[in-house]
């Protein structure tokens, strides 16, 4: 059985290429990238193709039998995108798609959220065996500002008390391969989050706790949090973006304790403390 996974090269992606090679032969094993160049040091079959070239993809496809699609990082152009690749699969025979998308993408208050609903629809009705993974937040969105708020002495969000279960990119790439590799998974549509769930004044007490430095959370104002951002240098519509998320996560978003991911992969998530250790070792 042959494997693909797209955006190989990306963070979550590379992790999935290590792990498969751990469960099948390598060459049994195709990563589907932009530059294959940059997939070099991967140790599979590098394929160049695009989200945006649907005739590349599908030659790119040819004798696949399983694909992970990995959602795009481009924001607003992920629906025709994903349509491309879903399509190109259909055309090269692929025969099952799983698909990474977001935790409750069908209720949740996310902006991101719509985007990935269309692209499980359009898989659902594109005749392909599917399965979804619902992703909830990798924990590594927010230990990014472990460095910063050590900095700063004070964690800034908008998530107010919030929890958060989020698990690590590695969680969720145990998860792929559980399902690329494994039988019982068409047709299933997966919600998954870590086992134990946060909130942000936690984790600035965690960071304090590991780090020996007074670290206070602060929540503050979507338009101050965002206008924040933008003075740390991020982009505006992305500031604004990384506001709003955190204003869903206050009322719930990012919650869930159904525990189906550690059910999954047969092992408990990564901890926050774990995570903050790794942050903190950078």
């Amino acid at each position: 059985m042959t494997i693909a996974v797209t955006g190989a090269t990306g963070e979550l992606g590379r992790l999935v290429i290590d792990r498969l090679k751990q469960r099948v032969p390598a060459t049994d094993v195709v990563a589907i990238v932009r530059d294959v160049q940059r997939a070099s040091t991967l140790g599979v079959d590098a394929r160049a193709a695009d989200y945006t070239q649907p005739a590349a993809l599908e030659a790119a496809l040819a004798g696949v039998d399983t694909l992970l699609l990995i959602s795009s990082s481009e924001i607003g152009q992920r629906v025709a995108q994903h349509i491309n690749v879903i399509h190109a699969a259909r055309k090269a025979g692929v025969g099952r798609v799983v698909y990474t998308s977001l935790l409750h993408a069908d209720s949740s208050t996310l902006s991101l959220a719509p985007e990935h609903l269309e692209t499980e629809k359009a898989l659902k009705a594109s005749g392909l065996i599917y399965t979804i993974l619902r992703n909830g937040w990798y924990t590594e969105n927010y230990t990014a500002s472990v460095a910063p708020a050590l900095a700063l002495g004070t964690l800034y969000s908008s998530a107010a008390d919030g929890r958060i279960a989020s698990a690590s990119r590695a969680d969720y790439a145990d998860a792929a391969v559980a399902v690329l590799t494994g039988q019982g998974h068409d047709g299933k549509t997966y919600e998954l989050a870590g086992d134990t769930s946060y909130t942000l004044a936690e984790m600035a007490a965690e960071i304090t706790a590991q780090s020996g430095r007074q670290v206070a959370y602060q929540s503050i104002p979507e338009a101050d949090y965002a206008a924040a951002l933008v003075k740390a240098g991020l982009p505006e519509g992305f500031a604004a973006a990384l506001a709003s998320w955190d204003v869903a996560a206050s009322k719930g978003a990012l919650f869930d304790d159904s525990r189906a991911l550690s059910a999954l992969i047969g092992h408990p998530t990564t901890p926050l403390a774990q995570s903050v250790k790794a942050a903190l070792a950078r």
